[in-house]
Order: structure tokens, then sequence, then C-alpha cells
């Protein structure tokens, strides 16, 4: 178990950390899970050494790196080369499932297609505008955006490629228009940008399973396995406890133990990657954390295992970090905590936005 724990902490960039910047890192992994947008900042931030919030912001603010809907149809930041073959792979399937919601709120094909050419129009010429203020835009045009009709428009202008969100002034996303495709057009053919999002997955989160690669990706079974097999050639297989796992021919280096005290933010992908969270979840703290909605909430790994939760607190422009712990820690374990929660601090820096 050690083993994996140190594979997938190595792999992800995590322990040690070894992305030389946010676009890097989100190149390697294809995409981080973002619906909290500081926390996913945070996720960046523990795999690029020397790194900052304000490092990772002007990322954001310089397109480097988007936000999107991507994976299972939940906001991700994704590298901006990698934008569009990405949605091209996964936004139709998306659409698709949305089919039922947006004839609940009575948005036919043509409702979302003008709803698409309307927004581009709003964000031409470098504007950088949030939900309210492109919502003025569909209502003069005769398109209500009553209700959660507005965010489904968003969502459906963003998955055909046209729009993204960038930073997120006092937690309003901004939306602009997309960055063009970057990446050679050959991950425009689908068995090849299977393939590729297969080995991007496997070669950052394994060990893993196809299962946990179904989960992640929000492909059907058969894409998946599709995918794996194409990028099979650049993987090994193992088993271990009657799963078989997939991981990269040539592994990060493995450090010599793993890490102490890890501070995760809420939607991490060293927990949201995988089907299957035993490895990183003791049984007999699983209760605990099946109670509350602990993938949303930041995660204390005491040697790469869950061993709590923690907090975030900002008075006076000071931030300090609250443990809840599932048990009592060692002297050194403590140590090792106040150690991380200083260096969440000092690389937050609070600055209010």
């Amino acid at each position: 178990m050690e083993q994996l724990l140190n594979n997938r902490l190595a792999n992800q960039g995590l322990y040690p950390p070894r992305f030389n910047s946010a676009a890097e890192s989100l190149t390697r992994l294809g995409a981080i899970q973002g619906q909290d947008y500081n926390g996913a900042k945070w996720s960046l931030g523990l795999r690029v050494p020397g790194s900052s919030d304000a490092i990772i912001e002007q990322a954001i603010a310089d397109q480097a790196i988007v936000r999107t809907w991507a994976m299972r149809g939940t906001l991700h930041f994704v590298a901006a080369e990698d934008l569009q073959w990405l949605l091209a792979l996964l936004g139709p399937r998306i659409i698709t499932t949305n089919g039922r919601r947006y004839k609940q709120l009575e948005l036919d094909s043509g409702t979302l297609a003008r709803a698409d050419e309307i927004l581009v129009a709003a964000l031409a010429d470098g504007r950088h505008l949030n939900r309210q203020e492109l919502r003025p835009f569909l209502e003069n045009a005769g398109i209500s955006t009553a209700g959660q009709r507005m965010v489904y428009m968003l969502q459906h202008t963003s998955l055909n490629g046209r729009i993204c969100q960038e930073t997120a002034p006092k937690n309003k996303p901004l939306f602009t228009l997309a960055p063009r495709q970057k990446e050679p057009q050959r991950l425009f053919d689908r068995p090849n940008a299977l393939a590729e999002l297969a080995l991007r997955y496997f070669t950052t989160r394994g060990p893993a399973a196809l299962d946990d690669f179904v989960w992640w990706s929000g492909l059907l079974v058969a894409d998946a396995r599709a995918g794996l097999e194409g990028a099979a050639p650049e993987l090994v297989r193992e088993k271990e406890g009657g799963k078989e796992y997939w991981l990269p021919k040539s592994p990060s280096p493995l450090p010599d133990s793993l890490p102490e005290i890890m501070l995760l933010p809420g939607f991490d992908e060293y927990l949201v990657s995988y089907r299957d969270r035993s490895a990183v979840i003791a049984d007999a703290h699983y209760p605990a954390w099946s109670r509350t909605n602990a993938m949303f909430s930041p995660t204390i790994l005491l040697r790469g295992q869950v061993k709590g939760f923690w907090k975030r607190e900002i008075k006076r422009g000071e931030v300090t970090v609250i443990p809840e712990l599932f048990n009592d820690l060692t002297e050194d374990e403590t140590a090792a905590l106040e150690e991380a929660a200083l260096e969440f601090t000092h690389w937050f820096n609070f600055n209010p936005r």
C-alpha cells in the first residue's frame, strides 16, 4: 500500500513537487478539478515549487491556463493549448447528457445556438465579463436568463470551445473568448484524443485502474477502454489484491518516504481522480469521512492517508489554518502540521480581491 501511495504522490507531482509552471502541471495532468477557485489554485501551487497564489493567478489572467466545464461536466482548469481538443472529445457527450435538462428549461437547439452567438459577440474585442454583466445581452435579445437557464447557456457555449473562464474577482468568474487550438491536429482525431487523455491520466495518476479512468474522464466504458488500449505501449500493467493497475513505464523518481503531513484543498486530484479511494482512507476513518461532504473538504494527509480536515480562516488580513483531526497526532506530527500550515499561509499571501 505504501508503494502505491508513494507512486501516486510522485506521479501527480505532489511529493516532491516537480512542475515548472501551472501550465506544465496541467499539460501533464490533463486537467484538475476547479469548482473551488482558490482551492484549485492551491492544488497547482502544491505541484509547482516556488509558486504563490499571485503567480498562479497571473497564469490565469494571462490565459496560460483556463477554467471550463470538462470532465463529467464539472469545472476544471486546463492548459490553454489543450482546451480545444479536450472539448472536442468531451463536450458533445456532456451536451447530449444535458438534453433532458435543456428540455426542462425550454432551451431548444435554436435558442442555444442563438445564445452561443450572442455570448461570443458580447465578449468580442477582448472583453471580460461576469455572469451578471452578460445577462442583459441575452435578455435584450429576447432570451430569458431566469433560473438555471443562464448557467446552462454559458456552459453550452463553453462546451463548444468558444468561451471560457479566467480570473474570479470577488468570487465572480470572468468569461472571455476561448484561446484557439495550438496542439497538433492529430488530437482532433478521436482515437488519438482518447489515447492522449488516457496516457496523461495513467502517467500522472498511476497506479490506477480502468474504472478509475472511467470515473475521472466521464467517458463511456468502451471509449475509456479504447483510450487505454491506445496508450498501453507507454504503460505498465500490474496486479495487486486482485485488481489490475496501470502506471507509466518511466515513473517519477520516488522519495525515500511518504510526506509526514500535507494540506490538500477540496477536490484535489489525489482524491478525486479515483473511484476507489480505499488506499487513502483507512477503514477506521471512513465513517467520519463519509458523514461529511468530504470530497469537497480540504484534507489533511498523514503519510499519504487522510487524517482529517482543515479550513482556512481569514481575520484582519491574517490567514490561519484550523485543523479537524480524526484522532490525536504525535508531537512530531503536530510539528509537521504546523510547518505545513505555515507553508500554506506563506503561499497564499492574503491579498483581498
